[in-house]
């Protein structure tokens, strides 16, 4: 586990063995965790796939085009944020490489210099995460209040107050309970409307 709580599971990819180690080394004395090491492109994409990487670290060796096809790869497999790793500042390689999906780039320096490198980058992407998950929550509480609101024909405070109610009332959190009532609305057939307009007829 990091300083910052945040344990990832990272996979690295580099056509350059040495550059591969010097990459395991960093990532793990920031206290994370290197699943896999590859070299050759037509073997990342399974392995990005079985592994699930949280994020993978993608070094450009000797030919740009090598780490592009890495990168869209591991992207179109994992759907993981990859993190270009360049020798030297390249503007093309980097706008390719973010047409292909890379999340960042760091500039390849001395081990201490990529250490910090990949730790603010890291950091930046668990924020990122949190940030998703945040939104992610908020939506799901937004459309659970629809469907309340919808059902009980209550304005979206009292939806809220329903939601927070029945939270408390079986010690759930209110995103679970949201995530339960979409669930459930996803899969039970609409309520039958009722025959009051019939009457009178």
């Amino acid at each position: 586990m990091t300083e910052h709580g945040q344990h990832l599971r990272v996979l690295i990819a580099n056509e350059r063995r040495d550059r591969l180690e010097l990459l395991a080394q960093v990532v793990s004395a920031l206290g994370h965790e290197v699943i896999a090491r590859e070299i050759y492109v037509k073997e990342v994409g399974a392995v990005t796939e079985r592994e699930r990487p949280d994020v993978a670290l993608v070094g450009l060796g000797l030919s740009s085009e090598h780490a592009l096809e890495l990168i869209t790869e591991i992207v179109r497999e994992a759907a993981c944020p990859v993190i270009a790793l360049l020798t030297a500042k390249d503007p093309e390689y980097v706008h390719e490489a973010a047409k292909r999906g890379v999340f960042a780039y760091i500039v390849d320096g001395d081990s201490e210099e990529l250490q910090s490198a990949i730790d603010i980058t890291l950091q930046r992407f668990a924020e990122y995460q949190g940030l998703q998950g945040a939104f992610g929550r908020r939506a799901l509480i937004e459309q659970a209040k629809g469907i309340l609101m919808a059902r009980h024909s209550v304005d979206a405070d009292r939806a809220f107050a329903m939601l927070r109610e029945h939270s408390q009332h079986n010690g759930r959190k209110v995103v679970d309970v949201a995530q339960a009532i979409v669930d459930s609305y996803l899969l039970l057939p609409p309520p039958t409307e009722p025959a009051v307009a019939e009457i009178g007829h």
